[in-house]
């Protein structure tokens, strides 16, 4: 059988709902989290979360002077910096949790640059949150008209998230 109008309706609304939800809990998590670690109060307290669903957030960051290497590109230590956080922060979706896990393992890959004014768009999901672990991927890319253009890094992140 399939679903009414106002059932589809009904589903889409609480979704919404849902998503707000979560949102609002990853901007009060980063709130709460940036000033207690100085790296990441250091580097991403412009940062601005734009959507979260379960298993995914997406974020934005204008980079400073701070997140410029001597090249005048965006320094590989800042994204992997941020594909550490935003890979937290999706799995910090999944269930409402405030403590997301130690790392275990994280990859970057690096295709491109970004230079100090551009704005970047943060793309993370966690595609598996279990007993002990949590697997996630981060897309990192440069932002173009508005949207998000040519990837400048993406990375995976492995957590440890067993909660005592």
């Amino acid at each position: 059988m399939g679903s009414t109008a106002q059932e589809v309706a009904v589903a889409a609304a609480e979704s919404s709902k849902d998503d707000t939800i979560i949102k609002a809990h990853i901007e009060d998590l980063t709130a709460t989290q940036l000033p207690n670690s100085a790296i990441y109060n250091f580097l991403l307290s412009e940062v601005r979360i734009c959507a979260a669903t379960q298993g995914s957030m997406t974020a934005r960051l204008t980079l400073t002077r701070n997140h410029i290497n001597s090249g005048g590109g965006i320094h590989g230590a800042v994204s992997a910096a941020i594909i550490d956080w935003a890979g937290g922060m999706a799995i910090a979706t999944w269930d409402l949790r405030r403590r997301t896990g130690v790392s275990v393992d994280i990859h970057v890959s690096y295709l491109s640059s970004a230079a100090e004014g551009d704005e970047i768009e943060i793309a993370a999901s966690a595609d598996k949150v279990g007993g002990s672990l949590a697997f996630t991927r981060v897309v990192i890319s440069k932002v173009v008209d508005g949207k998000a253009g040519p990837v400048i890094a993406n990375g995976s992140h492995t957590k440890f998230v067993k909660q005592r």
